[in-house]
Parts: C-alpha cells; structure tokens; sequence
C-alpha cells in the first residue's frame, strides 16, 4: 500500500514539480535575455515617431513639467528648439487611442500619427488611421484654428476622442512653453 501510494500520488507530483521548475527557469532565462532586445527596439521605434512627426528636430529632451493635462503621457522638446513632441492617450468608441503630436516653435501641428487604436474598422478607424484625411486636417493647425477640423460621419465619439487629445496637447503645449 506505501509503494502504491508513493508511485500513484507522490512520484507524479515529483515529476510534475521538477517539470515546471524546468520549464520557469527556461521562460526567466529566455526573458533575461530578450528583454534589454525588446527595449532597445521600442525606444528606437519611439525616437523614430518623434522624428516622424517633428522633422526638424535634431533630437529630444524628455520634459519633466507640473500641471500637465492628465490625457499627456510624455513631452519631449526638439534639442535644436524646432518643437515639442507629446504622447497623448484618449478614449476613443473602442477603447484607448494613443497619439503622437508633433508641435512647432510657432505653436502650429506638424504632424500627428496614431500608434495605437482600437477603434470600430471601417467606422472609427477612419478616424485614427495614418492615412485617413481626417487627421491630416490637423496639419498646420493652432489651438486658435482647431475649430475648422470638421467630424467623421459616423464616427462622432471617434473623431471627438481624437479632437479633445489634440486640445489636451495645446494645453500641454501652452504648458510647457510658460515654464520655459
């Protein structure tokens, strides 16, 4: 009866156990080793975004500033003074869409993109996609002009979402530029 137990209960649990302490220090490995990999290339794809929507800038100096809106996740100030680069998150019909908005020394939208949505495809989408006419309306655009970015029909709460980002990113931007 104790070798039956050892053999039926015990040992399986043994093996069971030895298995996955195997397999854990195989994932804890495996990350230990890709995890410096992964963030090397998410700051690279960062810094790319920054320059893709801020051209000039010769590089960026993260912004460290009080008050900001609670929407603005960073601020980076181009090092040749051409502009700000802010990350804003929003809620949008689907869920969050996060954005990347370039501003200029004179306070006018370079660009902005959208680096992540999940917003209705076809519908919403149409909205926070980087080929959509609705967010090239933002090019050029001042806190002062923001009013003449006409909606998606159809994707109201989307295009609000997107609009109300932007307007946190002109408070973050008057923001800044009074702390100096």
């Amino acid at each position: 009866m104790k070798n039956n137990i050892f053999k039926e209960i015990i040992k399986p649990i043994i093996v069971l156990t030895c298995i996955c302490l195997v397999v854990t220090a195989a994932l804890a490995y495996t990350n230990s080793v890709t995890a410096p990999v992964i963030k090397a290339a998410e700051e690279q794809a960062a810094e790319q975004a920054r320059a893709e929507v801020l051209g000039e800038a010769d590089g960026f100096t993260p912004v460290k500033t009080a008050k900001m809106p609670e929407e603005i996740t960073e601020v980076y100030k181009a090092d040749n003074g051409s502009g700000y680069v802010f990350m804003v998150t929003t809620k949008g019909y689907g869920g969050d869409i996060i954005i990347i908005c370039g501003i200029k020394s004179d306070g006018s939208i370079e660009k902005t993109k959208t680096l992540f949505h999940s917003e209705t495809s076809g519908i919403g989408s149409r909205v926070a996609d980087n080929d959509s006419s609705y967010r090239k309306q933002y090019v050029g655009k001042t806190s002062d002009t923001l009013d003449e970015v006409d909606a998606v029909s159809g994707a109201t709460i989307s295009s609000k979402a997107y609009k109300s980002a932007i307007e946190n990113v002109f408070k973050a931007y008057k923001t800044v530029k009074e702390a100096g």
